[in-house]
């Protein structure tokens, strides 16, 4: 654990942050999207080794879209909604790490029989790569 001032931070055993994502998912959604729903299935783990950082990626099952949110009232922010394909596309240009799952994850689903993947990032911030290990089979559901 790692204590910084006003925060607290908890790391695993190889040194990667703890996050509560599972649990905080659903304020995310609602303040920035303006969508509630249910958790569904983990789709892949992707593994930053430079940054000491893990990402799990899981399905959000949509079953409300609000009118008005967070951060369309408070910065103006709008819901667009995309195929797999475009969301990359538009991705690229501003987060190409976050493009790159997709990638990753087609590749890893096609190859591991719908598993969840697992894969560490490599190649820096902006010319991410993946290392997909198809002999593993995440825990993960």
């Amino acid at each position: 654990m790692k204590i910084k001032s006003n925060q607290t931070r908890i790391y695993d055993g190889n040194g990667y942050k703890k996050r509560a994502a599972c649990l905080c998912f659903r304020n995310e959604s609602e303040e920035e999207a303006g969508v509630k729903g249910t958790l569904g299935r983990l789709l892949g783990i992707f593994e930053n080794t430079e940054r000491k950082h893990r990402t799990y990626v899981y399905v959000l099952m949509v079953t409300e879209m609000l009118e008005d949110w967070e951060d369309s009232v408070n910065i103006g922010r709008k819901r667009e909604w995309f195929k797999t394909d475009d969301a990359s596309r538009v991705l690229q240009c501003h987060k190409p790490v976050q493009a790159s799952y997709f990638a990753a994850l087609q590749q890893g689903f096609l190859s591991n029989n719908m598993t969840p993947l697992v894969a560490t990032i490599g190649g820096g911030d902006h010319s991410p790569t993946y290392n997909i290990n198809h002999n593993s089979r995440s825990k993960y559901k």
